[in-house]
């Protein structure tokens, strides 16, 4: 049996939290995806998904334009959990009725539960009042036929609903969020408990699916994998070894955009401690022609995934026939760069959007469908090191989008220099493997200074630490001041043509974690 045999599905209508809710089903080693809410009914059915999520959103369910999922969806006999949004659109579509509240509901509130089987199994009556996120301004007014109330808050008289006889539940409350204190409950009920799935999505079985997989689409022919020496592309290169052996060469390609020291400590770390064949490009020239004059970050992107791309085909064909191209494509670079709803994505990434349109090599993306805390899982599962597993993630178009506007050596010099301060200083005093990500910003701008009874007019570097868990969502770290000022110090000491450092302190949402 495969570990895609069960699968829960879930449809996207916009919420900050829809990734949350497939980290939360895979938490409970049991495989989910993500996909817009426009996903025709036949592709839903191609997929026989075990069970049906319908995500929150920003919208309302009554308005002229609100987004619909197709509402044959309810007669295909799968369960389905509605939440907020989700939870509206499941009781306005069968019958009910969703209007604008009254009194809102943003943050923590109560919910008294009546009915304890369903998804709230195992939980107290209303005689103790449960702790959950509300975050919403239109409530259910109407209740379908068919479907009772399991649950209420105070200004939620239907919180909570459930089908009498089909698989059907509704939750007014985001149980994806920790502030939901039976939101791992309420999901592990609805997964197990209604859709009868089991807990076989692990990082051994995913390997072993995996390989087959490869095995089975490669067969006898050769494959490059493009490594950088971040977990990503070192946790694909050891996968697709384990599958195909010696049919694999890595190729490190030096961009001219990585920090200092980094590629020889990669190709050493590499050729001393692994079985892997590695292939040395120095790029820089062509990389740095190829950002000469180039300001916006879009185009900073494109320019610098087709460069690699263009450099792997030429590597190919020096080996001979080599048909695919493996890479670390993580499933937040794909949610990332897809557009919901008519909109732009958020970004695209050098390893997706389009680029396969252009190459003579076929794609192995053995990752892109984990999130980065799978991949490090993996990793260890695979036997990989901790200093490879546990690197901070470290962009694929390098420092190329952490210097904003043009890119020149210049330019790269002060941002190396400046970086290798953050990561010394942070690795000193033990913040580094306390904290997600930390770096080092060059803005497109200067200001002005004193420095030695002289005035001067230089740059500014901007310091990003974040928490998280996937890099769908973040916060900035809470560092501390004398760790602040220690950085501050010696950027400003020891790096030419910097005056002034600043932190950055915004969450994402709404800002992302990388400033390009």
């Amino acid at each position: 049996m495969n570990i895609h045999d069960e699968k829960i599905l879930i449809l996207d209508f916009g919420s900050q939290t829809t990734q949350l809710i497939a980290r939360r089903i895979r938490e409970q080693k049991v495989y989910c995806e993500i996909h817009p809410y426009t996903t025709a009914l036949a592709t839903i059915k191609a997929m026989h998904p075990t069970g049906i999520v319908l995500s929150g959103g920003p919208r309302s369910v009554y308005d002229n334009d609100a987004p619909l999922s197709d509402p044959a969806i309810f007669d295909l006999g799968v369960p389905i959990l509605g939440i907020c949004y989700g939870a509206q659109l499941m009781i306005q579509q069968l019958g009910g009725k969703v209007e604008q509240a009254t009194k809102r509901e943003f943050g923590k509130a109560d919910l008294s539960v009546q009915y304890t089987e369903g998804i709230f199994a195992g939980l107290a009556t209303d005689a103790i009042h449960h702790q959950v996120w509300m975050s919403h301004g239109d409530r259910i007014e109407v209740v379908p036929a068919g479907f009772e109330v399991t649950a209420t808050s105070d200004h939620s008289p239907n919180a909570a609903l459930r089908h009498t006889t089909k698989p059907f539940v509704a939750v007014q409350f985001h149980p994806e969020v920790i502030h939901t204190l039976i939101g791992t409950d309420v999901l592990r009920n609805f997964i197990f408990g209604i859709c009868n799935c089991s807990p076989r999505w692990t990082m051994s079985s995913f390997i072993e699916s995996t390989i087959q997989e490869i095995r089975g689409k490669v067969g006898p022919s050769k494959v490059i994998c493009a490594l950088s020496g971040g977990v990503d592309s070192s946790v694909t290169a050891a996968l697709v070894h384990r599958a195909i052996g010696d049919q694999l060469t890595c190729i490190y390609v030096n961009n001219g955009l990585m920090r200092i020291g980094e590629s020889e400590a990669i190709l050493r770390f590499f050729r001393e401690k692994s079985k892997l064949k590695v292939i040395d490009v120095n790029a820089t020239d062509f990389f740095l022609s190829e950002l000469d004059g180039i300001v916006d970050p879009e185009v900073k992107r494109k320019r610098i995934g087709l460069g690699f791309i263009k450099i792997f085909e030429e590597e190919a064909t020096k080996l001979g026939e080599v048909n695919y191209l493996a890479q670390g494509t993580l499933y937040p670079d794909v949610i990332e760069s897809v557009s919901f709803m008519g909109e732009a994505p958020i970004k695209s990434h050098h390893n997706v959007g389009g680029l396969p349109e252009v190459m003579k090599l076929e794609l192995i993306e053995p990752l892109r469908e984990l999130f980065k805390d799978e991949v490090r899982l993996l990793g260890l599962e695979l036997g990989l090191p901790e200093e490879a597993i546990y690197r901070q993630p470290f962009p694929g178009p390098g420092l190329g989008i952490r210097i904003m506007g043009e890119v020149t050596k210049q330019r790269l010099d002060i941002i190396r220099q400046a970086d290798v301060i953050v990561l010394e200083e942070m690795k000193k005093s033990g913040w580094y493997r306390k904290v997600w990500q930390s770096f080092a910003v060059l803005l497109p701008i200067q200001t002005v200074g004193v420095m030695g009874d002289g005035r001067t007019y230089e740059n500014v570097i901007a310091l990003r630490s974040v928490d998280s868990k996937d890099a769908m969502t973040a916060d900035w770290s809470k560092l501390p001041y004398e760790l602040l000022g220690t950085i501050s110090n010696r950027i400003i000491n020891e790096v030419r043509g910097v005056n002034r450092v600043v932190l950055d302190i915004s969450s994402k949402p709404p800002a992302t974690i990388e400033w390009e």
